[in-house]
């Protein structure tokens, strides 16, 4: 057979082979094999047998443990469950670092082939089966659409099919019951037929990384407490029922009245012989507080190790604050930022890369393939940005225009799409405060119509124009500030100095009467007796002069149209 000119991601050329049916397909013992469930009876000595058989590299009981925990332990099914569903977000497929045209659109029909896969969000959860059993192994079966490879399935195989080979790599191996040339027990899994995805709940060989080895005392510790508590229940919960029978009864007799006490004990009805009693005593009196606490903590040191910490599974009301709920929220996510990173670096080795490959998109080589990444980037405070962006610009601070796009979760539109568009803003506060208070003159000599003339204009048109004094030519041409305007401007910048004298009485008799204490008719009855040290006679010239002002510059205005109206 002609040697493939495909290379898989370790450089050497792949088996056409796998492109035409899974490698499991080949054994079909596998399919038949039942789980052993070890749970069953679960001792402490067996529990430390099952882990010690898995570092020697038999995975099936201990992978057939874990199955039974997430069984048949609502605590870590449920955290688990949330763990794996923190990296579900949404995904994208980008090109590698400073692209090519090609790259681009090598990464953008890569997007669209992996869209297509039937049940995708099914396969990434799939995939998250590694976070809690160590490694995940899903099986790609391939076939050509049009001029397209791509996969029909991808299929979970259980862990408890594989083997590992403990050599200079450890190797996961499908576990077919022969060895190779080589002595290995197992077979190679074949490049592009699977999505291999070992996940690092610490780091160590592989069979000890899984973070169920993590769990499986406390399950142990919780699984005999809750039986403790169950058979305590059993104990001191149901009342003592007892019979009596009558001196020299048969042994008829006694069967007869052991079956009514067990009638009564299930269905609350039975019939005796006369002569016979029954009686029943009170409960007997317990605390199962004990296997309450031992419970707990098992399920608090689960959370621990799935979640790395407690209050965002549940809350005691004694320790919950929404503080440290928040900081255990981050912790949170930082677990999930860490798995999404592994689960990406697998998913572009192992999925984007075959088909890549295989359809002519990775012209560079595994270095060179588009990566799959995951969007956990949270939106920031549109306000926040929207208040501090035109700031920095006005001082002069360069920002790309991507960066914001991508900071606010904004994407940058397509050619032709419609975008919205800032409307029609008044002029700034600024500019309408000076244009309220601005007079646009008549140039000397222009034609004033008729409508527009005030009754200044009309009156002072009448008189000679050698009777009025000249009006400056740079005034008359250009829109100038209203005089009177600027002058009210400037005095209100000095009313506090003018304001002082009269006030300052007052405030020192709020002053005092604060220290003092006095009372609202005490601080009343002394006002009159103020009047006499108000001094308001820098406000009274403060007014006087700008009492002289305003006049003054309202009879230069006059002048002022009427030497235009004169000009006329």
């Amino acid at each position: 057979m002609a040697e493939s000119k495909i290379l898989g991601p370790d450089g050497q050329p792949i088996e056409r082979h796998a492109l035409h049916a899974p490698q499991t397909a080949h054994y079909g013992h596998l399919q038949r094999e039942l789980q052993t469930h070890p749970t069953r009876g679960l001792t402490p000595t067996k529990l430390a047998a099952i882990l010690e058989r898995a570092e020697n590299g038999d995975l099936l009981s201990q992978f057939d443990l874990f199955e039974d925990m997430e069984e048949k332990d609502g605590h870590i099914a449920a955290e688990l469950g949330k763990r794996r569903r923190a990296a579900l977000v949404d995904w994208s497929i980008d090109p590698p670092d400073n692209p090519s045209a090609a790259e681009q659109k090598a990464a953008a029909e890569l997007t669209e082939l992996v869209a297509e896969i039937a049940d995708f969000e099914d396969v990434l959860f799939d995939v998250t089966d590694a976070i809690g059993k160590g490694f995940a192994c899903l099986e790609i079966e391939w076939h050509k659409v049009g001029p397209y490879h791509v996969p029909r399935h991808i299929t979970h195989r259980p862990q408890s099919w594989f083997t590992l080979h403990r050599g200079q790599r450890q190797e996961l191996r499908l576990r077919t019951g022969s060895t190779d040339a080589d002595g290995i027990v197992g077979e190679r899994l074949w490049p592009f037929g699977w999505i291999t995805h070992v996940h690092r709940a610490k780091s160590g060989y592989l069979e000890r990384t899984a973070m169920f080895r993590a769990l499986v005392w406390p399950y142990l510790f919780k699984n005999y407490s809750v039986g403790d508590l169950a058979e305590f229940l059993e104990i001191y919960g149901i009342p003592v029922r007892i019979g009596k029978y009558p001196h020299g009864a048969s042994d008829k007799e006694k069967t007869t009245l052991l079956r009514a006490l067990v009638g009564i004990g299930h269905n609350a009805a039975g019939i005796i012989p006369e002569g016979m009693q029954l009686e029943f005593m009170d409960a007997a009196r317990g605390d199962p507080e004990a296997f309450r606490l031992m419970i707990e903590w098992c399920e608090r040191t689960q959370s621990k190790v799935i979640l790395g910490a407690t209050l965002t599974s549940g809350a005691d009301g004694k320790s919950s604050t929404n503080a440290l709920g928040n900081v255990h929220n981050e912790v949170r996510k930082d677990l999930r930022d860490s798995d999404i990173r592994q689960l990406g670096s697998t998913l572009t080795r192992d999925l984007l890369y075959p088909l890549a490959a295989l359809n002519g998109l990775a012209p560079g080589g595994m270095r060179r393939t588009p990566v799959f990444s995951f969007k956990t980037r949270e939106r920031e405070d549109l306000t926040a940005y929207a208040d501090a962006l035109p700031k920095l610009v006005a001082i002069g601070m360069q920002i790309p225009v991507q960066w914001a796009q991508e900071e606010l979760g904004i994407p940058q539109p397509e050619e032709g799409q419609p975008v919205l568009q800032a409307p029609a803003t008044p002029a700034a506060n600024g500019s309408a405060h000076f244009a309220a208070h601005t007079r646009v003159l008549p140039a000397a000599g222009a034609d004033v119509p008729t409508g527009a003339q005030n009754p200044a204009q009309a009156f002072y048109k009448t008189l000679p124009a050698a009777t009025l004094s000249a009006q400056p030519a740079a005034f008359a041409e250009n829109p100038q500030p209203d005089p009177l305007q600027e002058a009210i401007d400037e005095a209100a910048q000095d009313w506090q100095p003018a304001m002082q004298p009269m006030l300052q009485p007052l405030l020192d008799a709020l002053e005092r009467a604060r220290t003092q204490g006095q009372s609202a008719q005490e601080f009343l009855a002394a006002l009159p007796q103020l009047l006499q040290d108000m001094d308001a006679s820098a406000l009274q010239r403060t007014l006087d002069a700008l009492t002289f002002a305003a006049r003054a510059a309202g009879v230069a205005g006059l002048r002022g149209d009427a030497v235009d109206e004169g000009r006329a």
